[in-house]
């Protein structure tokens, strides 16, 4: 008997040229697959992540600058301004942003000229970067306590913000006071798209495809005077 192997997209296994044949269309997903496993750098869960939010992102929010915070690799960036060629340039802020990604953007700007000169990057706390209002601030599985600090820089900037949390903090005392109805994580998720509200943002809540990660909880919010 044969074992029928599921190709995952929340797989934490490298995309490398062997996958090349998995994404054959000319679509502008496969296109950017193609160029991810020729950087041969990436899990594959950070492929299908970054396209599912920046697609819904950019429903919302167009132009501005891109700011990739916690971003690692900084494709989630990338992405965002091949959906959107009106921002003019992307940031991507981490801790400690990984050597390999310039090959991620060798092999991108390779496809897409258009990005070579346009993605910087800086590599310290998330306020290390001065946000602007015209902003638009992104992080994708910023780690608890991150994720509060990247609305925290944004509402303070009156920037356009979306975060897909993740590592919640079961500690926090609005998780605890909410355990009663909903799991701690909900909780926490609730508790930041209540304190986006309170400070004039309009809100959406949104989710990505489980397959990709259980952590799938999309936030997105715009102050009345977003772009």
């Amino acid at each position: 008997m044969y074992c029928l192997v599921v190709f995952s997209p929340s797989s934490k296994t490298r995309l490398t040229l062997r996958d090349m044949g998995r994404f054959s269309q000319e679509t502008l997903f496969h296109r950017l697959a193609r160029a991810v496993c020729r950087a041969g750098c990436l899990p594959r869960k950070e492929l299908y992540e970054a396209w599912e939010v920046a697609r819904r992102v950019r429903r919302h929010f167009r132009g501005g600058r891109v700011v990739d915070m916690g971003a690692g690799h900084g494709l989630l960036a990338h992405v965002m301004l091949l959906l959107d060629d009106s921002s003019p340039e992307a940031m991507i802020v981490d801790r400690a942003i990984p050597a390999s990604s310039a090959t991620l953007h060798q092999a991108l700007a390779e496809t897409w000229p258009r990005l070579s000169g346009r993605i910087g990057s800086v590599s310290g706390a998330f306020d290390a970067l001065a946000l602007q209002a015209t902003d638009v601030v992104v992080s994708s599985h910023a780690c608890g306590a991150a994720t509060d600090r990247v609305l925290e820089l944004a509402v303070s900037a009156r920037a356009r913000v979306a975060v897909l949390p993740c590592c919640h903090d079961l500690a926090d005392a609005g998780a605890r006071a909410l355990s009663g109805w909903v799991d701690g994580p909900l909780a926490i998720d609730l508790a930041r798209a209540i304190r986006l509200q309170q400070q004039g943002y309009r809100v959406w809540t949104q989710s990505i495809p489980a397959a990709v990660t259980p952590k799938n909880r999309l936030l997105l919010g715009r102050p009345p005077s977003g772009a």
